[in-house]
């Protein structure tokens, strides 16, 4: 006896004229609704550095720049010095990445195949951190830096500042140990059978068939510093990064040149997302099922 795939809509009602009419209907509204409201935004914020300081105010607003010029963007660039903006947080990124991958893929791998003693409490203790607010965790991490512990440094205004505090990343350590559970265990073990030890191992076999989730893992660990405002605004003031940056400016600058700065501040993360979407979907579901 086969189950029965239970859903919003029967199967019956589907294969009406009628009911495929409304289903397409409703289905049509959403979908319009959902991208009106996620591109409108992005939207008005391309078309608002196209646009003079008194059209982009104008009420009610314009869906078009009636007189579009290139000047708002050009003079965002010079005067909030987009290049190095863009170069400290490139550094700032790139740098939290390399860290990041190597602390979570050690740690998930050690998780799921070399099964420490009390790895399940590990791993809980891990995911439970998820639960305090990032807030919560600013003036604690904050005395850190003034004062690193042992060695008595102090980190503020380095690249050290913003790379330590994002190594430790406990849900893309989660991900990362789904993954590697999903990978047989046979394989693992005829490696070790012809003498590769467990960095080999992970050299040679986790990490080639692991790429998905390490796009995935990459992409989330790139945007996640990229996006950040708090942190670098208060441990890195001498060297802002482009959202940083684009902020401070803004009480000086006239709103279309702002909008247009924070458009080119905004194309990396797009671009990074448009290129790599499929492999975000299917890092995010590769692993779900062991086999």
């Amino acid at each position: 006896m086969t189950a029965t795939t239970r859903t919003l809509i029967s199967p019956v009602a589907l294969n009406r004229p009628r009911g495929r009419l409304v289903y397409r209907i409703v289905l049509g509204l959403v979908l319009l609704v959902s991208t009106v409201l996620f591109i409108g935004p992005l939207y008005w914020m391309a078309t608002g550095g196209f646009k003079s300081s008194q059209e982009l105010v104008k009420t009610p607003p314009t869906l078009f720049p009636s007189h579009p010029g290139t000047h708002a963007f050009s003079e965002a660039w010079s005067r909030l010095g987009m290049g190095q903006l863009l170069l400290n947080t490139v550094v700032y990124a790139g740098g939290a990445l390399l860290f990041q991958l190597v602390f979570c893929v050690a740690a998930a791998y050690s998780l799921s195949k070399l099964r420490p003693i009390l790895g399940n409490l590990i791993l809980g203790m891990m995911l439970a951190s998820m639960m305090i607010p990032a807030a919560a965790l600013v003036i604690p991490q904050y005395l850190t830096i003034l004062d690193l512990p042992l060695v008595h440094l102090n980190l503020q205004n380095t690249p050290w500042v913003i790379w330590l505090p994002t190594v430790a990343n406990a849900f893309n350590i989660f991900l990362l140990k789904r993954f590697f559970d999903s990978i047989p265990d046979e394989l693992l073990d005829a490696a070790a059978i012809d003498g590769a030890g467990p960095l080999r191992i992970l050299w040679s076999i986790v990490l080639p068939i692991s790429r998905p989730i390490l796009g995935v893992v990459s992409i989330f660990g790139l945007v996640a510093v990229w996006k950040d405002f708090l942190w670098p605004l208060i441990t890195v003031p001498a060297h802002e990064t482009l959202n940083v940056g684009v902020n401070t400016a803004a009480t000086s600058m006239p709103q279309n040149t702002l909008i247009g700065g924070l458009f080119l501040a905004s194309i990396p993360t797009i671009a990074l997302f448009l290129l790599f979407q499929r492999n975000i979907m299917s890092g995010l579901t590769a692993g779900s099922l062991k086999g």
